[in-house]
């Protein structure tokens, strides 16, 4: 469940910080996929930790 509210909120993330910049609909959707690519690896990480130390 953590990667998968972290990959929700890299998206969302992604999508405003290129609409903050004055992005296009590709540039949001470029921004959005990689913002969320990126937390959605750092969820995983989190779940894999949270997993080991329990």
């Amino acid at each position: 469940m953590i990667v998968i509210a972290c990959a929700v909120i890299g998206f969302a993330l992604g999508w405003v910080r290129a609409g903050r910049i004055g992005g296009d609909q590709k540039d949001r959707v470029q921004w959005a996929l990689a913002h969320m690519l990126a937390l959605g690896l750092l969820g995983l990480f989190a779940t894999l930790i949270i997993a080991r130390m329990a």
